[in-house]
């Protein structure tokens, strides 16, 4: 089973409390709320397909909790990604036992090695995907770690300075191979990423008076 990350980012890399101010204000963040101004019906449309292959989902105690208080409510059958939270098997990371009169299919991930469970996780024969949303710090981790096999992004046209996000200054090189990308009415970019091996073999130079691209180890 392969593993994504399902983020909304604003262009200068924060991920924290993209849907409301209160939903996430940790060490001093007061800038929540920022995607909903921009948020539209292609934001819509990409979340709908992020959540067409999901088999389970992978989330922190802090989005757990915030999904449980919301979710559930949301009874309309119409609506694709209230059926899939609601009905998807939830592996929360937590140090805490959960409560067990909101979703019953839900597991806690306990201890140190909660890596290893994710790794375990992994080899699942299933085809769809165990699916970070939120998560934030979990999501930091299971990137510098190389456990994601799949990145997905909204990135609204929004700068909020200070805050978490996914790629810090310990991550790992990596060159990203899109998959898929649309822009959205109100200029959000939807992108889908499969990361590789980081290049940086090319080089600019000057062959024969035109600016060109070039293999470095040529010069």
């Amino acid at each position: 089973m392969k593993l994504s990350i399902n983020l909304f980012r604003t262009l200068d890399g924060v991920s924290q409390g993209p849907g409301s101010a209160q939903e996430d204000p940790r060490e001093g963040f007061t800038n929540g709320g920022w995607l909903m101004p921009v948020f539209d019906e292609g934001v819509g449309e990409a979340v709908n397909r992020w959540f067409e292959n999901c088999d389970a989902l992978l989330l922190g105690r802090r989005t757990y909790d915030t999904f449980a208080s919301h979710w559930p409510q949301v009874a309309d059958p119409a609506d694709p990604v209230a059926a899939t939270i609601n009905s998807a098997h939830k592996y929360v990371v937590t140090s805490t036992e959960l409560r067990d009169d909101v979703w019953a299919e839900s597991t806690t991930v306990l201890g140190d090695d909660f890596l290893d469970s994710i790794r375990e996780l992994k080899q699942s024969p299933a085809e769809g995907e165990l699916q970070v949303h939120g998560s934030v710090k979990l999501a930091r981790t299971l990137h510098e770690t190389g456990l994601v096999d799949l990145y997905r992004f909204v990135v609204a046209p929004v700068v909020v300075g200070r805050g978490a996000g996914i790629f810090g200054d310990d991550s790992p090189a990596h060159t990203m191979r899109v998959t898929r990308s649309a822009v959205t009415p109100n200029g959000c970019l939807a992108v889908e990423l499969v990361p590789g091996d980081f290049r940086n073999d090319l080089t600019a130079a000057v062959q024969d008076g035109q600016d060109v691209i070039r293999p470095a180890d040529e010069l």
